[in-house]
Order: structure tokens, then sequence, then C-alpha cells
């Protein structure tokens, strides 16, 4: 969808160019240059996903710290297990 609005900015360009009068010259111009930055943020936003973070991913302080207490014991037992003959 958002390549329409790079549609959008060449025919505002190409009117820019074709038209006589300095007015309508100057409006197609600043046209093309918002069209092309739509464009170019709806480019940034398909390819990178929404501006937005997502706080359900973040996970709170107690979680993060049962977490490590688990990856050390896992660690520890790892370590235990390639002691032992």
């Amino acid at each position: 969808m958002y390549w329409l609005f790079l549609l959008l900015a060449l025919g505002c360009f190409g009117l820019a160019m074709k038209t006589p009068h300095m007015g309508l010259m100057l409006l197609s111009l600043l046209g093309t240059l918002v069209f092309l930055l739509v464009w170019v943020r709806g480019l940034y936003v398909a390819r990178f996903g929404n501006l937005q973070r997502d706080i359900s991913s973040v996970i709170d302080p107690a979680e993060l710290r049962r977490l490590r207490e688990q990856a050390q014991a896992r660690q520890q037992l790892a370590q235990d297990d390639s002691d032992t003959p």
C-alpha cells in the first residue's frame, strides 16, 4: 500500500515539471516531498515492524532472577557431571 505514495510523489513531480504556473509548481514540489516522506516511513515500518515496542515481552525482575538462578543451577549441574568420572 505504501508504494502508492511513491507513485503519487512521481505524479506530483511530473506535474511540477510540466506546469507553467509558479504557485502550482511549488505546491506540487511540496506534495512530492510529503509523499516521499510518507513512502519512506511506510517502507521502514514494513521492513522493521511497528514503531511501538511490545510491552508484553518485558520480563519483570523477579522472573529474570528466577531464570538466572535456573541457568546457574543447570551450569553447576553440568559442571558437577563433567567432574565425576
